[in-house]
């Protein structure tokens, strides 16, 4: 018999959980295989797979061929049974993707930002985007500022969202489950996702249009520091009386800065410093339309000042938007699969 080891979390887990990731995770599969793979009962796989037929989450696909006993019914998830929602708030704009329980996207988009204004025109956004898609099972929001436990808690200069609790407020109103991220775990989450990496140390950089902020992956793990203020790399004090921000504004108050200058230069160098001294990751991943591999290559021979180059992480960029989708998309689907 095959000893399938299972952590104390997945075994705190509810079995639907479990089976719905299974099913969605093999595509197909029959009730024994689902048994000797998650490690639950037979009977108790098909009391689960009964009900889940009945509510028409999933489909029976037909007879496995014969081995000499009774053909074992073969099932998939239906893809379509719930569909999730990955909205993401910037100065400029406000992105957002539709997506089924197997990642495929149904609808993708832009609109005006509503982070000038307060939370209600993004509630009217969701509203018509649940209405348009009433089989919503689970909504992911991410926002420029810090958040614990869906709460904004840090979010300069939209004071309107401060100590918002999103989470809280548009739970109640749609009845559906939501999660807020930080935009820049969000990012690295999806990086390291769309690229396939597992139990690494990512740091995603982004200049971006609110000021500089950093999303820190450890092992595997995305970083959110005990008051869930990590990243937050605007405050890290450089030469003397400057903080980072304010090496990168140069003088100016623009946030939307261009990375050119000498000292700006040497402001990331010195960060990447930073984080390869008490981190020592292996890879830090910058927006790709911020900078170009003529500035990687400088922000790397400067930062060779400060460490030991063997020691440096690969620079890498990607495209940011499409990280942050990812991110928020992943944090979606697992609260859909967890949703009962």
């Amino acid at each position: 018999m095959t000893n399938v080891f299972k952590t104390p979390k997945e075994l705190n887990e509810p079995l639907i959980y479990r089976i719905r990731a299974g099913l969605i995770l093999l595509g197909s599969a029959t009730k024994a295989e689902l048994s000797q793979r998650l490690g639950i009962s037979f009977p108790t796989i098909s009391k689960f797979i009964a009900q889940m037929e009945k509510d028409g989450e999933i489909r029976y696909t037909g007879d496995d061929d014969s081995s000499g006993g009774r053909r074992a019914k073969r099932y998939t998830y239906d893809p379509e049974f719930m569909l999730g929602l990955a909205i993401f708030i910037e100065k400029n704009e406000t992105n957002y993707s539709i997506f089924n329980c197997l990642g495929q996207v149904k609808e993708q988009g832009t609109k005006p930002s509503v982070i000038q204004q307060d939370a209600q025109m993004l509630g009217d956004l969701i509203e018509t985007l649940i209405e348009k898609y009433p089989r919503l099972r689970s909504i992911a929001i991410g926002v420029p500022g810090a958040v614990d436990n869906g709460k904004i808690i840090f979010i300069p200069p939209y004071q309107q969202y401060f100590n918002y609790d999103l989470k809280g407020e548009f739970e109640s109103k749609f009845q559906i489950p939501v999660v807020v991220e930080n935009d820049m775990n969000a990012s690295v989450l999806g990086y390291a996702s769309n690229y396939e990496i597992e139990n690494e140390s990512l740091i995603y950089l982004y200049f971006g249009q609110n000021g500089p902020g950093s999303g820190i992956m450890i092992n595997g793990d995305v970083v959110r520091g005990s008051t869930f203020f990590s990243g937050e790399i605007s405050f890290v004090p450089q030469y003397d009386n400057r903080t980072f921000l304010q090496a990168l504004q140069n003088g100016g108050s623009n946030h939307r800065m261009l990375l050119a200058e000498d000292n700006q230069i040497d402001a990331i160098a010195r960060l990447i410093a930073t984080f390869t001294a008490i981190i020592n990751p292996r890879t830090v991943v910058f927006c790709d339309d911020e900078v170009d591999e003529v500035l990687l290559n400088k922000i790397v021979d400067r930062s060779s000042a400060y460490i030991p180059q063997e020691h440096l992480p690969q620079l890498m960029r990607s495209n940011w938007r499409e990280d942050y989708l990812a991110g928020l998309q992943n944090l979606a689907l697992n609260l859909m699969i967890t949703d009962s």
